[in-house]
């Protein structure tokens, strides 16, 4: 079953920046370490990044220094913050918890679009 909404995504310029958000069930972001995943066309899924219960984080290669990963536990909420955006960004976006679950557990993702 479906546990995540994600939104937040658009169309942005090379070198804008885009702020996307993830809302979980309370129980579900309590218990779990939580990541964001994203899925460009013609490619497979791959991990962003990662949010511990903790609140530290580790990044890909690719999105270090410029993705920032951030939660609110008042409002179940998971953060990602794009920044420096390239056209290589371009991407679905999702979230899960980490490691990722299930075929079913996966939202719809929120579209983010890098192009001049």
């Amino acid at each position: 079953q479906v546990q995540f909404a994600e939104s937040g995504g658009g169309l942005v310029q090379p070198g804008g920046s885009l702020r996307l958000s993830c809302a979980a069930s309370q129980s579900t972001f309590n218990l779990y370490d939580m990541a964001w995943y994203r899925q460009a066309l013609g490619k497979q899924r791959e991990w962003v990044g990662t949010i511990r219960r903790t609140r530290s984080t580790t990044y890909a290669d690719s999105v270090k220094d410029r993705f920032f990963i951030y939660k609110d536990s008042t409002k179940n909420t998971v953060y990602l913050q794009m920044n420096s955006l390239r056209p290589e960004d371009t991407a679905l976006y999702y979230c899960n918890t980490y490691p990722s679950g299930g075929s079913d557990t996966w939202g719809q993702g929120t579209q983010a679009t890098v192009s001049s």
